[in-house]
C-alpha cells in the first residue's frame, strides 16, 4: 500500500505542478507532509478549484467546496493521495 501510495503522491505532485503552472517546481521539491495551502507552499483559494478541478478530472474524485473534510484532503500531497486511494478502492 506505501508504494501505491507513494506512486500515487508523486502523480498528484505532477498534476499539481502542471495544472497550477509551477514551471519552476519539481515534484522532489514538494514534501508530501508539506501544507499546500498559507504558509506551506503557499496555494490559495483558486488554487484549491483548479487543483479540485484537475483531481476530478483525472481521478473521477468530487470534493464538497465547503466542506470540513475537503480542508483535510486538502492538508497535504499525502492526505490527497489517501483519499483518492480510499475513493479508487471503493
Amino acid at each position: 500500500m506505501q508504494t501505491m501510495t507513494t506512486d500515487l503522491e508523486l502523480e498528484i505532485k505532477q498534476l499539481l505542478i502542471a495544472s497550477l503552472n509551477l514551471e519552476d517546481m519539481t515534484p522532489d521539491a514538494i514534501d508530501p507532509e508539506q501544507a499546500l495551502f498559507v504558509e506551506g507552499l503557499g496555494l490559495d483559494s483558486i488554487d484549491a478549484l483548479e487543483l479540485g478541478l484537475a483531481l476530478q478530472q483525472r481521478y473521477g474524485v468530487s470534493m464538497s467546496a465547503d466542506s470540513t473534510q475537503t480542508r483535510q484532503h486538502f492538508a497535504s500531497i499525502r492526505a490527497l493521495a489517501q483519499f483518492v486511494a480510499d475513493k479508487r478502492s471503493k
